[in-house]
């Protein structure tokens, strides 16, 4: 299948992003360099195009009872304007994919989720919606910008009365952004840097991100591409679904049993409690390098004695700390913070020590 194109296609194009097919559709990976775009998020403000992700509306008496059914957090902790991480866990210990459940009124919610597994996740909620609650996919109709650095704030109250300051960490408000109403105003993100990520109707995208770009103007502003959202959410230690969490791993190993409570019944609760009392066997922990040399996906972590431990799931040289990084799971006696390790890079094997996340 031919990769889609973002509703901001020709845009970025113009801005000179070098465009990449990911997660079935044609998106900006860089425009200039991976570091500048870092550095400009980490110090001062830019702006991502994200409209791949997916935006499906849950609603209906039932609508939170389906939602604590299919996802390891507690939605019932949700009042309206707050939003929460969580996943949906699979049958065998798994996880489907990472989300964030956002509660726009009683009974009625959105689940945003991962490109490249908006089928697949769409097919396992329609398979698990036995109440009948009424869900609509509207991917296709929202585009989400992600405005992202600590001079977001200061670019984005130009543009609305809304007070950007009273929206606590992971609440959201509807409101009017450069005159365009019911944009979602969500105070999250993927980088760390603080920041918004805006939900708005596809008619209204260009026009919102011309004044994002041109409110941003004296901070600096830059388009950023996937290059650098992936070097930022490394540093942070933030799991990137099909590298750091896929089928095969469990929430628990994957550091995500804060997202994963037991007070309620959800998909598989019973596999992942006993593991919980029985203990896992790998962590997914954060790497740094101490010779040079970037950890890449796939690569063998070994034990200083050489004995195979894990694998690195994602890696790169982090801007920040001008260091290879990364994330990988290793067998639990090696998952203490300032644990050596060593990483076979090629035909090298390097030192490396286990860092506790974040890693700036």
């Amino acid at each position: 299948m031919e990769p889609k194109n973002i509703i901001l296609h020709t845009e970025h194009l113009k801005r000179g992003a070098r465009m990449v097919p990911f997660a079935g559709f044609n998106m900006p990976v860089r425009y200039s360099s991976d570091k500048e775009e870092h550095n400009c998020v980490r110090n001062g403000v830019g702006i991502f195009d994200v409209s791949h992700m997916g935006e499906f509306f849950v609603q209906g008496v039932g609508a939170l009872d389906f939602i604590q059914q299919v996802t390891s957090n507690d939605a019932s902790k949700l009042v309206d304007g707050k939003a929460q991480y969580s996943c949906l866990p699979n049958e065998t210990g798994g996880i489907v994919d990472d989300l964030i459940v956002y509660r726009m009124a009683e009974e009625q919610y959105m689940l945003v989720v991962n490109a490249g597994n908006i089928q697949k996740d769409w097919n396992w909620l329609m398979a698990h919606n036995r109440g009948g609650v009424k869900m609509t996919n509207a991917s296709d109709e929202y585009s989400l910008f992600a405005v992202q650095g600590p001079k977001a704030l200061a670019t984005l109250q130009k543009l609305t009365d809304v007070d950007l300051e009273s929206i606590a960490f992971y609440s959201f408000v509807q409101g009017s952004i450069a005159g365009i109403d019911e944009v979602i105003i969500s105070a999250t993100g993927y980088t760390g840097a603080g920041g918004f990520e805006l939900y708005i109707k596809n008619e209204h995208a260009l026009k919102v991100w011309e004044a994002v770009m041109e409110a941003g103007q004296e901070f600096g502003i830059l388009p950023i591409g996937l290059g650098a959202r992936d070097t930022l959410r490394m540093e942070m230690g933030y799991c990137l679904y099909g590298n750091d969490i896929d089928d095969s791993t469990s929430p628990l190993e994957a550091g995500l049993g804060w997202i994963t409570k037991f007070t309620k019944e959800f998909t598989n609760h019973e596999a992942l409690k006993a593991q919980k009392e029985k203990g896992i066997e790998r962590k997914l922990v954060g790497l740094i390098m101490e010779e040079k040399g970037i950890p890449r996906q796939g690569y063998e972590l070994l034990a200083p004695d050489g004995t195979k431990i894990g694998l690195v799931t994602s890696g790169t040289m982090s801007p920040t700390l001008d260091v290879g990084i990364g994330l990988g799971y290793v067998a639990v006696a090696y998952s203490k913070p300032e644990s050596e390790l060593l990483v076979q890079i090629r035909n090298k094997t390097l030192r490396a020590r286990v860092k506790k996340l974040p890693l700036v």
